[in-house]
């Protein structure tokens, strides 16, 4: 049953993410729900994974202190020293690009979405290509975006 299951699933996630042209490197996936309960399944979930969360930014929020209107935008700033460190490791400057991030928005036709920069990019931006914690974040932040858009 798993070999018939994990080829679906491995579809389906595939044709829910879409690289956004506009941001080079950022990894966008659509999500059914509110910008809001997004951003909450994405926050529990890095906990529940064990991740630091450092800080939720609302930029909706700042708006309004302005007196603009946004639709909802927020970021989740995240990590732990267990990903971060031998990143740094294979190239130090990749620690301007550390914590993670995520991005939950909303765009004009009310679609929300999830985005995170590639760890791939990251690597590539930073002259660390063949950095061996690569894969292992670039699966982490597939898992926590699957567990944030799922039903």
């Amino acid at each position: 049953m798993n070999s018939v299951i994990r080829p679906i699933a491995a579809l389906v996630l595939s044709a829910l993410v879409t690289v956004a042209s506009a941001a080079d490197g950022m990894v966008a996936v659509k999500s059914p729900h509110s910008a809001k309960t997004t951003m909450d399944k994405l926050e529990a979930t890095a906990k529940d994974k064990g991740l630091n969360i450092f800080a939720r930014i609302d930029h909706a929020a700042g708006a309004a202190k302005i007196g603009q209107t946004l639709r909802p935008t927020e970021v989740l700033i995240f990590g732990n020293p267990q990903g971060g460190t031998p990143f740094m490791a294979c190239a130090q400057s990749v620690g301007i690009d550390l914590p993670l991030k995520a991005l939950v928005w909303e765009d004009a036709a009310s679609q929300v979405w999830v985005g995170y920069n590639d760890p791939v990019w990251i690597a590539k931006r930073h002259g660390a290509e063949t950095c061996a914690v690569v894969p292992n974040l670039q699966k982490a932040l597939q898992g926590l975006t699957a567990a944030a858009v799922a039903p």
